[in-house]
């Protein structure tokens, strides 16, 4: 896969490609404007509002045609698709599923076969953290970048004693950023840059809350995973009343005569059992 490596790395690290390809932010009609400064498409909306312009360069193919009809998130011109661009206008889930179909792009071109699900777990945690635009009631701070489960549990909490709710925009950030802005210090510290994740940590006075798989692994405590769950440690099975029916059933067709057997009953003493 040395070939595409580059492309990959480029994907998983949520880099702006070279020669950007626009995607068309509204729906609207197409039509092209030449001037000195270079080529651009237009896209005119049908309902009136302000069209918009995406300057492009005369090397690069159209996709579109003059007065063709584009919707939201179509490609205009032959290129790679910068996946910030496709979460700004098309969301979380659709930069998602882009990114998976693009990272899968390159590895079947190689001959390599993987499952989607193992490129969908590290897609997850590239889309994991929310940036605060209004805090509202909750205890998060304006620009804050926090995780999507703090957000939603903050929220939570204020919306069921009556409070507002904090808004927030979600944040596409790369493998490399992303493990080190997790929650947990000891992933961080393990992964890159060891002084200063320990050094914040330790003047911030932050204590770890061990519910990530690699810090629990680190000091060797079971992860929290499959029956390593809170909820199935303490599981107790109780079997039905048709199951231990059926499993004391099954036992009546055998005859156990433990003290019926032919021999003539007396022990051999100790002392006289001779050993070899």
């Amino acid at each position: 896969i040395t070939h595409g490596l580059p492309r990959v790395q480029e994907l998983f690290e949520a880099r702006t490609p070279k020669g950007v390809a626009p995607i068309a932010e509204t729906a609207g009609v197409v039509s092209f404007l030449e001037d000195a400064k270079g080529k651009k498409i237009v896209v005119t909306p049908e309902d009136g509002q302000e069209a918009i312009a995406y300057p492009i360069t005369r090397r690069q193919k159209l996709l579109v045609d003059d007065g063709s009809k584009v919707t939201v998130g179509q490609q205009l011109v032959v290129g790679a698709i910068d996946p910030k661009q496709v979460l700004r206008i098309l969301g979380p889930r659709q930069t998602q599923i882009h990114l998976v179909n693009e990272i899968q792009a390159v590895y079947r071109m190689q001959g390599v076969s993987i499952h989607d699900k193992h490129i969908e777990i590290i897609v997850r945690q590239m889309l994991k953290r929310i940036t605060v635009l209004e805090p509202g009631d909750t205890d998060l701070l304006p620009g804050e970048l926090v995780d999507r489960l703090r957000f939603e549990e903050e929220n939570r909490r204020v919306v069921s004693s009556g409070g507002k709710a904090a808004s927030g925009r979600p944040e596409l950030m790369g493998i490399t950023k992303a493990s080190l802005a997790t929650e947990s210090w000891l992933s961080a510290a393990s992964f890159q840059e060891t002084t200063r994740v320990l050094t914040d940590a330790a003047l911030s006075e932050r204590s770890d809350p061990l519910l990530g798989l690699k810090e629990n692994v680190i000091i060797g405590k079971l992860i929290p995973a499959g029956t390593g769950l809170a909820r199935y440690r303490n599981v107790r099975v109780e079997p039905t009343e048709e199951a231990k029916a059926a499993v004391y059933a099954a036992y009546d067709q055998y005859e156990f005569t433990p003290f019926e057997s032919q021999g003539s009953g007396e022990a051999v003493p100790l002392d006289e059992f001779e050993v070899n």
